[in-house]
């Protein structure tokens, strides 16, 4: 039994996209096991993709594991059985603390990681310099909470390793030089297009929003004129929401640009492959910028990319910040570099 645990509509995507690429395999061999966030517009694309799921003849569990006191406890001792059963287990977030607690239950000797967007770049980077396991927007402070994990972690950590009797797979979008031994299987998005599309292409652009300022990375202000500034210059009439964005932010957005902001309830892959989009998609450095080349091979729509300024960088944002996000975008292929736009502080 395939076991997989995702924590995000992209991941649940991505583990979709897996079960296609195994040919042969029997789809009902997956049961997919989703710990939703709780935020609303993340558990909605989560049960939009589920029903996408359970429509490909795959089992799909909804475990509750954060929110209410004692809740994460609860769903482990729920999980248990199940995890301790699989031959092969998948998962999305390999930086999740909740899915490293999991991991400690594992029998498998197969694991698979599937993309959980740009941090699978810093995973297996992370993995190969031997380096704690940590996400590139955080400023690597160790509190209390990281010194109790700090076991959980490392155990985590050598369930990605490879040995002669555990193997261990990355199925990735993204470009990554995994450590001797780590298999790494392209993901093309094949089951994104024989399911979607084509879409039917407008003469204009779309804007795609990032969680960059939610995340303390970027700030508000010059995100605000970039956004503007790329809509004039494109000729942007929607701007499509990353789901972490607060409602905060994105009337502001709306009442300084005029676009129109939209919230997707899928991943931003489905909803450009069904359409209708524009002729240009213009995103700041991010996931979507390796993945919607892939998800729109063929339909003649022009993905470009805007460099993240270090003068957008807000003080409080990592140290590896600058260097990741240049990463993001340098490694992107078959996309248009447009420069960082001018910020006036």
């Amino acid at each position: 039994m395939n076991l997989a645990f995702v924590e995000s509509p992209v991941q649940l995507l991505n583990v979709l996209e897996w079960v296609h690429t195994q040919g042969g395999d029997d789809p009902a061999a997956t049961t997919v096991v989703v710990l939703p966030p709780v935020d609303p517009m993340s558990r909605g694309q989560l049960r939009r993709m589920a029903e996408l799921a359970r429509d490909e003849g795959i089992a799909v569990r909804w475990q509750e594991a954060r929110g209410e006191s004692g809740a994460p406890l609860k769903a482990l001792r729920a999980l248990a059985g199940l995890v301790r059963r699989a031959d092969h287990i998948v998962i999305g977030d390999p930086f999740s603390r909740y899915v490293q607690l999991l991991l400690t239950l594992v029998r498998a000797d197969r694991l698979t990681v599937v993309d959980d967007g740009t941090a699978t770049m810093e995973f297996v980077a992370q993995l190969a310099r031997g380096e704690r396991l940590t996400r590139w927007h955080r400023r690597g402070r160790t509190g209390p909470r990281e010194l109790v994990l700090a076991p959980v972690t490392a155990t985590a950590r050598r369930r990605f390793t490879p040995t002669a009797r555990h193997t261990v797979e990355v199925f990735t979008a993204m470009p990554v030089e995994a450590p001797p031994g780590i298999a790494v299987t392209p993901n093309t998005f094949a089951w994104t297009r024989a399911r979607f599309g084509p879409p039917s292409i407008g003469r204009g652009a779309d804007l795609v929003g990032t969680s960059l300022v939610e995340t303390g990375v970027v700030d508000p202000v010059p995100y605000q004129e970039a956004v503007a500034a790329l809509a004039r210059t494109h000729g942007a009439t929607r701007y499509f929401a990353h789901r972490r964005e607060s409602a905060e932010k994105l009337h502001a957005l709306e009442a300084a640009t005029g676009l129109e902001i939209v919230r997707p309830d899928l991943p931003l892959e489905l909803i450009a492959r069904r359409g209708p989009i524009g002729r240009t998609i213009v995103s700041f450095p991010s996931t979507v910028v390796h993945t919607l080349p892939l998800a729109l091979a063929g339909t003649g729509v022009n993905v470009a990319v805007c460099d993240i300024a270090p003068e957008w960088l807000r003080a409080t944002a990592s140290p590896r910040a600058q260097g990741f996000l240049s990463g993001v975008t340098e490694t992107a292929r078959g996309v248009q570099r447009l420069s960082s736009v001018a910020y006036q502080g």
